[in-house]
């Protein structure tokens, strides 16, 4: 089993992670964020995905202008045309890398990053990069999932092992999924001040709520950029992640179906 070390996005752009990710806006996913938002200003939203959080920004700080990054030109260009079907002209994206991002100091008012940190073999040097870009005074607003925490119901052999294998295959590729608890070190580190940390949490419980969430994992456990690191990393098998599959369709399918994911959240300023 190889350790050699890696910086790899562990989810990949399969359609069943791009249906979780086009879920996400402020109001579910950057609610912390909000008593900082106002007219005007410049805001910097990197790993911006398909852009629904970049579009839902854009539109609450204009005149203000959203630049989303991220590092698949193929989801860059769905987000692009996401905004131009929902005519939010003051928002654009780009190719980008968190760790040289291609703009000037001191450019941003905010720096926002989404689910992005957990999954940078780096992640000071990232925020280090999320620094320099920042203006003076400037906010970094950053949240993480914490899969430490995570509690689901009714127990279910199949979903742990799935945890127990996403946790391998997650630092297999460099990252760290317990990144939640870990962004006030990480801000503190990298020369951020004032940094206030929250926790919020995702939960998954009504029928169709359950349909969505668990049939997406059902795909991704076998389809996506996870099933294939984890077979190739040793970790995993066809058959086990198959295995795995139907534990989240079964998950599903129960009345009784609950899943709770922490957050890590923080605030900070330049």
């Amino acid at each position: 089993m190889t350790t050699t070390p890696r910086d790899a996005y562990t989810h990949g752009h399969h359609e069943s992670v791009l249906r979780i990710h086009s879920w996400r806006t402020v109001e579910n996913s950057a609610a912390y964020l909000v008593p900082h938002l106002r007219p005007g200003l410049e805001v910097l939203d990197v790993g911006s995905g398909p852009g629904t959080i970049s579009i839902d920004l854009a539109r609450r700080v204009g005149p203000g202008r959203v630049t989303g990054v991220d590092a698949s030109a193929d989801v860059v260009a769905q987000a692009a045309g996401l905004a131009e079907s929902e005519g939010v002209s003051n928002v654009s994206f780009a190719v980008g890398d968190a760790y040289a991002l291609d703009f000037p100091d001191d450019s941003f008012d905010i720096v926002h990053a989404h689910q992005v940190l957990q999954h940078l073999g780096r992640p000071v040097d990232a925020l280090r990069e999320f620094r320099r870009v920042l203006r003076p005074g400037g906010v970094l607003a950053a949240r993480d999932v914490d899969y430490g925490g995570l509690i689901w119901s009714p127990d279910s052999a199949g979903l742990d092992r799935w945890l127990e294998l996403y946790d391998a295959v997650h630092r297999w590729n460099g990252g760290e999924p317990n990144a939640g608890r870990r962004l006030t070190a990480w801000a503190r580190e990298a020369g951020f001040s004032g940094v206030t940390a929250t926790g919020a949490v995702w939960v998954f419980a009504s029928e169709l709520d359950r349909e969505w969430w668990g049939g997406s994992w059902a795909v991704r456990a076998t389809e996506s950029n996870f099933a294939a690191h984890a077979i190739e990393s040793g970790h995993s098998n066809p058959e086990e992640l198959a295995r795995i599959a139907q534990a989240w369709r079964d998950w599903a399918a129960d009345p009784d179906g609950w899943l709770l994911m922490p957050h890590g959240e923080i605030i900070a300023t330049k």
